[in-house]
């Protein structure tokens, strides 16, 4: 008894010291062997006796197996890393939802981190998880100055979510960007707006405002009679993004001008904006967003809905059949966007 009160005993304000498995076969009476048989299971290794004595021993000292030292001596940990670049981003945390509900279903426990859209950020987050021994990386990048080596050195399976990286042959799962930028667009044309801006943020390094753009390009180019324009805006500058909206409202005054938003976010700063200008949907100005957000029907918003928990179930199941050995080339899995219309784009006055 002396020295299991000696295992409890500690100073005021200090943490207990974790019970070892050598204490629990000490205090057991049996070998470190038999504890460890015991605790990976085998327990047909062990007679009735030996294994009611570890189990009530384990019961009165407390103990609690190291999970993540029993994984790296069997190779296996079962920890998959998630990097995020902006977890207050809606999208994010349906994506995440579908991620962890996979991780359950398959016995894994997920690892998050949450670069705030910065790239130093995301270089230690990357460190910090191959410290923790994952055994694959989902990563939805920041996308700027991400080289693939960054990546590629991880020596694990990885699945992108969302936003490519330039050179990286990793397995992808996201929206079809160019189908749902062609989407919006021909619903807006369709709607008689002739004057279209997509507004998003600087497109440099991140492929899905890329492709978004890229579509919402290609349907213009289908249409000469109508105008557009890629409008970069920074989020946190409220008067340059109501400057820039003036500026495009007085050079297509006589249009029929609507607001194409590359996020929910965006589109959220852009109604704000309406409102702060006393302008209205659609009859002064139309607006469309992509991410179907709980607020979106509050306001009436027209959306491009993404399948984002899909997205997220999607990733982590790439990611299964790569700890499984599946060798197959990289894939892309492109979940198309759903254009639900509400009174933000309807046609008429």
């Amino acid at each position: 008894m002396d020295s299991v009160r000696s295992i409890k005993k500690t100073a005021v304000g200090e943490p207990a010291r974790p019970v070892t498995i050598a204490q629990v076969a000490r205090e057991a009476g049996v070998s470190k062997t038999s504890v460890s048989r015991f605790l990976g299971g085998e327990l047909d290794a062990l007679s009735e006796n030996i294994r009611q004595q570890i189990t009530s021993t384990i019961a009165r000292l407390g103990y609690q197996p190291n999970q993540m030292a029993r994984g790296l001596k069997r190779g296996r940990t079962r920890l998959i890393g998630m990097v995020v670049a902006d977890m207050l981003n809606p999208y994010t945390v349906a994506v995440l939802q579908g991620v962890e509900a996979a991780c359950q279903q398959h016995g894994y426990t997920l690892i998050l981190c949450n670069t705030g859209n910065d790239e130093q950020r995301e270089r230690q987050s990357l460190a910090a998880l191959r410290s923790y021994s994952v055994e694959g990386l989902i990563v939805n990048t920041q996308g700027r100055n991400i080289e693939s080596s960054d990546l590629q050195q991880a020596e694990m399976p990885i699945v992108l979510v969302d936003r490519r990286i330039e050179g990286a042959d990793f397995d992808l799962v996201g929206l079809d960007n160019v189908q749902a930028g062609r989407l919006a667009t021909a619903h807006l044309i369709e709607q008689g707006f002739d004057a279209i801006a997509f507004v998003a943020p600087p497109l440099t390094g991140v492929s899905s405002r890329l492709m978004r753009a890229d579509g919402f390009q290609a349907v213009m180019a289908e249409h000469p009679g109508c105008v557009g324009e890629v409008l970069a805006v920074d989020l946190d500058d409220r008067p340059s993004i109501d400057a820039q909206v003036r500026q495009c409202l007085a050079q297509w005054r006589g249009r029929r001008v609507a607001l194409l938003a590359s996020n929910g976010m965006v589109a959220l700063e852009l109604a704000l904006m309406l409102q702060r200008l006393a302008l209205r949907m659609p009859q002064d100005v139309g607006l469309l967003g992509f991410d179907e957000l709980p607020w979106s029907p509050l306001a009436g918003l027209s959306t491009i809905e993404q399948q984002t928990y899909e997205i997220g179930f999607s990733a982590m199941t790439c990611m299964l059949s790569r700890l499984q050995g599946e060798q197959c080339p990289p894939r892309e899995v492109l979940l198309p966007g759903k254009l639900i219309v509400r009174n933000s784009t309807r046609g008429g006055d």
